[in-house]
């Protein structure tokens, strides 16, 4: 069975879930949008389904898929953590740039004056 780790690691499963997060849509309509043959979007549609990412819903002769969002909401609470570092890491960046202006605009100023 794929992980959803697995399955977000290839790219073009990223642009299927983000064509499917719009709207659910059926493979003509994301072989149209990738510009790949149906064979590959299929197949990669059975790995993001394999992760329990996408469903797919019958409708006579059509297979409609749409997203399943509860793998990502999973993976967005365990990457919390990761961006509330990230972001603390930026602010204190951001400290320092402004405090080195400060120092930068205040050394400018005493030279100016002679």
């Amino acid at each position: 069975m794929t992980t959803t780790y697995e399955a977000l690691a290839e790219p073009t499963r990223r642009q299927i879930l983000d064509l499917l997060r719009l709207r659910p849509r059926m493979v003509g309509e994301l072989v149209d949008a990738l510009g790949m043959s149906q064979p590959l979007v299929s197949k990669h549609l059975r790995v993001l389904r394999e992760a329990g990412l996408v469903s797919v819903r019958q409708d006579a002769q059509r297979r409609w898929y749409e997203i399943q969002p509860e793998p990502l909401a999973e993976m967005a609470g365990w990457l919390a953590p990761f961006q509330q570092m990230a972001e603390a890491q930026f602010d204190r960046l951001e400290t320092l740039l402004t405090e080195l202006q400060e120092k930068e605009n205040d050394d400018g100023q005493g030279t100016g004056n002679r």
